[in-house]
């Protein structure tokens, strides 16, 4: 068709460790749902997904929406990085000070020189 560009659908290869770790990031979820005595419609509906999203997301898809993972997580009670709020605010500060202590931008290293005469 005149116009009109083809587009070659690359799917994404993810590494076997990335993998395992959103699978294993999704059965903690549903380990948490099942704990709480949730359904996964009464979940899929605090998250504001379908139900079908909510088995993608305990499955581990990785093509699901991380910020989706983290409120299904949140609201199952699985512990991400800390126990509070607080806790991952300081955490997040500290991270922000090892950033600033680190150079603003990362080049490629050039050539060295060889200066052997």
């Amino acid at each position: 068709m005149i116009g009109m560009r083809t587009h070659k659908t690359h799917k994404r290869a993810h590494s076997r460790y990335a993998l395992e770790g959103l699978s294993l990031f999704g059965k903690t979820i549903r380990l948490g749902r099942m704990q709480r005595r949730l359904t996964a419609q009464e979940l899929a509906e605090r998250i504001g997904v379908s139900r079908s999203t909510l088995q993608r997301i305990e499955k581990g898809d990785p093509k699901v929406e991380i910020g989706l993972m983290f409120e299904a997580a949140a609201i199952v009670g699985v512990k991400l990085f800390d126990a509070d709020d607080k806790g991952i605010k300081a955490l997040s500060d500290r991270t922000d000070d090892r950033i600033a202590l680190l150079p603003k931008h990362v080049y490629k290293a050039r050539k060295q020189v060889v200066d052997e005469f």
